[in-house]
C-alpha cells in the first residue's frame, strides 16, 4: 500500500512539474515543458530529447532553424532526464504532449496513439531517400511511416589505453576470460590511486544492459534482447558468460566501488578522470569527451570480447527509430517542417561528421567525409554490426510478472547466487507475458525459423 501511495505521489509531483513548465519552459531545461501554442505571431512548437551527448550541437540547430526559418516558427528543444519514459506517458495522459519528441519504444507508442503517420508528408524524394532503411516495427506499423531512422549507436568496450599501458595490457581483450584478467591487472596497478579495472552503471535497468546486449548477440546467432527469433520465444542464456564474468570482477575487487549507485554520465567523469581501465557502452561516447566531460585520456574502442575470442553472430546496431510528430499537436503542419529540417541531409551529415552517431541515411554516407573527432575511429561500422529486426520486447516487458531481466542479473552480479536459476525463470516468466502481449494484439512478432544473425552482417559495411 505505502508503494502504492508513493508512486501516486511521484506522479502527482511529475504531473505538477509538466504544469509549471507549461508557463514557463527553458530549451535547457532537463526536466519538462509544455505543449505548443501560438502566441505573438508565432507558432510555438515545443521538442523533447532524453539525449544529452548531442544536447550542445542540436540546440544550436534549433536556434538556427529558429532564426531562419520563413514560417514564423519557434521551437523551443528540452533535454529531459532518465525519468523520459514516464514523463511522456503522463504528458500524453495530462494533455501536456511536446509537439515532436524522440521515440524511444516506437511500438508501444504506436499502440498508445501517441505519433501522427507522415507518409502524406514525406516528398517522393525523402520516401526514396529513406526506402532501403524502414524497418518494420520500429518505423512502420501496417505501411504507416511514423518516424525515420537517422543514426545507429555502434556498442564497443572502450578502454584507457594510458591505463593498459602501464599495466603492462598490450591490446584489448579479445575474450571475457582476459577482460576479467585486465580489469584485475588494472587495479592491482592503480587501486592505491582509486584506478580500477571496469565500471558499469549498475543504478538503471541499463547497467546490464549495455554490456550484455554488446557481448551476448557477438556469441550467439540466434537474436539480441534475450530474444530467440529462431524460436520466437525468449532465451536468456545468450547474456551467462558476460553474467559470469561482470561477477568474477565484482568478486575480484575490479569494479569501481559504488556501481550499485552509478549512472553514466557520474561514470564517464570518473573514465575522463582517468579512474576506469574499461566499461561498455556505444558511439555517442566520442561526442561525450569532446563536449560534455572534456578529457586529455587517451581511450580507444575495441569490438566486444566473447567467450572464446570470435564473434560469430552480430552486435546490434540501435537505430531505426528516432523523432516523431505527437498525435496531440495542435500544429503539426509546423511541427513537420522542424522535423523536416532535423532529418535534412545537411544537419545530418554534419551531426555524423561531428561524431554524435554514425548515420544510417544512404545519402548522408555518400557525401559526408569520415568524422575524425578523437574516438570515432573505433565506433565506424564494421561487417559484424547489423541492424536487427524489431523483437516483442517492449510488448513482453508491459505484461512480465517480477522483476525485469536487467534487474536480476545485476542482482546476481553484486550479490552473486545461480545463474542458471536466474535464467531459468526469465525465460518462464518472459515466456508466459509474451503469450499474453501475442494473445492480447500488443505484437504480432513471430518465430523466424530462418534467421540467423551472420546473414545481418555486411550489409552497413565489408570492413573486417
Amino acid at each position: 500500500m505505502q508503494k502504492r501511495w508513493l508512486q501516486v505521489v511521484g506522479s502527482t509531483m511529475l504531473v505538477v512539474a509538466l504544469a509549471a513548465c507549461s508557463s514557463n519552459s527553458s530549451s535547457t531545461d532537463s526536466s519538462t515543458s509544455s505543449s505548443s501554442a501560438s502566441s505573438g505571431g508565432k507558432t510555438k512548437i515545443v521538442y523533447w530529447t532524453p539525449d544529452r551527448h548531442d544536447a550542445e550541437f542540436m540546440q544550436s540547430k534549433v536556434d538556427e532553424f529558429n532564426k531562419t526559418n520563413k514560417d514564423n516558427i519557434e521551437v523551443d528543444m528540452n533535454v529531459m532526464g532518465d525519468n523520459y519514459p514516464q514523463a511522456v506517458d503522463i504528458a500524453f495522459a495530462s494533455k501536456q504532449a511536446p509537439d515532436v519528441l524522440q521515440i524511444d519504444d516506437f511500438e508501444t507508442y504506436v499502440k498508445k496513439g501517441y505519433l501522427t503517420p507522415i507518409n502524406d508528408y514525406m516528398s517522393d524524394e525523402m520516401k526514396q531517400t529513406f526506402k532501403d532503411v524502414i524497418i518494420d516495427h520500429k518505423n512502420e506499423i501496417d505501411g504507416k511511416i511514423y518516424t525515420l531512422p537517422n543514426t545507429g549507436q555502434t556498442w564497443r568496450l572502450i578502454y584507457n589505453e594510458d591505463l593498459f599501458k602501464q599495466a603492462g595490457i598490450s591490446a584489448p581483450p579479445k575474450t571475457l576470460d582476459e577482460m576479467v584478467q585486465d580489469a584485475k591487472k588494472i587495479t592491482d596497478m592503480g587501486k592505491a590511486q582509486g584506478i580500477y579495472g571496469f565500471a558499469s552503471p549498475l543504478k538503471g535497468v541499463s547497467g546490464f544492459g549495455r554490456p550484455a546486449n554488446t557481448v551476448g548477440p557477438a556469441g550467439v546467432t540466434t537474436g539480441v534482447d534475450g530474444y530467440n527469433y529462431v524460436t520466437g520465444e525468449f532465451d536468456f542464456s545468450m547474456y551467462k558468460d558476460i553474467a559470469l564474468a561482470m561477477r568474477q570482477m565484482m568478486t575480484d575487487g575490479s569494479m569501481l566501488p559504488g556501481v550499485e549507485s552509478l549512472d553514466i554520465d557520474p561514470l564517464r567523469a570518473q573514465f575522463a578522470q582517468g579512474k576506469i581501465g574499461m566499461y561498455f557502452n556505444h558511439s555517442g561516447e566520442p561526442g561525450v569527451y569532446k563536449d560534455q566531460f572534456p578529457t586529455q585520456v587517451k581511450w580507444a574502442a575495441a569490438p566486444p570480447p566473447t567467450k572464446d575470442g570470435k564473434i560469430v553472430g552480430a552486435v546490434q546496431v540501435i537505430g531505426g527509430s528516432y523523432i516523431g510528430i505527437s498525435a496531440d499537436s495542435p500544429n503539426k503542419d509546423a511541427a513537420w517542417k522542424f522535423m523536416n529540417y532535423v532529418y535534412s541531409t545537411d544537419l545530418q551529415t554534419k551531426y555524423y561528421e561531428n561524431g554524435y552517431g554514425v548515420s544510417l541515411i544512404p545519402t548522408v554516407l555518400e557525401h559526408a567525409t569520415k568524422p575524425t573527432i578523437p574516438g570515432i575511429a573505433g565506433f565506424l561500422p564494421r561487417k559484424y554490426d547489423a541492424l536487427y529486426p524489431a523483437n516483442p520486447l517492449s510488448a513482453t516487458e508491459s505484461q512480465v510478472e517480477g522483476p525485469k531481466w536487467t534487474e536480476d542479473f545485476v542482482k546476481y552480479v553484486l550479490t552473486g547466487g545461480d545463474v542458471d536459476g536466474i535464467i531459468n525463470d526469465l525465460n518462464t516468466r518472459y515466456n508466459a507475458a509474451l503469450k499474453q502481449a501475442r494473445d492480447s494484439g500488443l505484437t504480432t512478432i513471430k518465430a523466424d525459423p530462418s534467421f540467423s544473425s551472420a546473414k545481418l552482417e555486411g550489409k552497413l559495411s565489408k570492413d573486417e
